[in-house]
C-alpha cells in the first residue's frame, strides 16, 4: 500500500477502477481488480 500526501485515482474506468472509501478517519483508494492501485492518506 502507498501511503501518500494526496491521493488520486489511477485507474479511472467508471465501472471496475480505483474507488475513495473512508474508513476511520483515512482516505483510501481501493482497486479489486488491481491491488497495487491501493493508496492511503493520513
Amino acid at each position: 500500500m502507498k501511503v501518500r500526501a494526496s491521493v488520486k485515482k489511477i485507474d479511472k474506468d467508471p465501472k471496475n477502477g480505483d474507488k475513495f472509501a473512508r474508513r476511520k478517519g483515512k482516505l483510501y483508494v481501493i482497486n479489486k481488480k488491481k491491488p497495487k492501485n491501493k493508496q492511503r492518506q493520513g
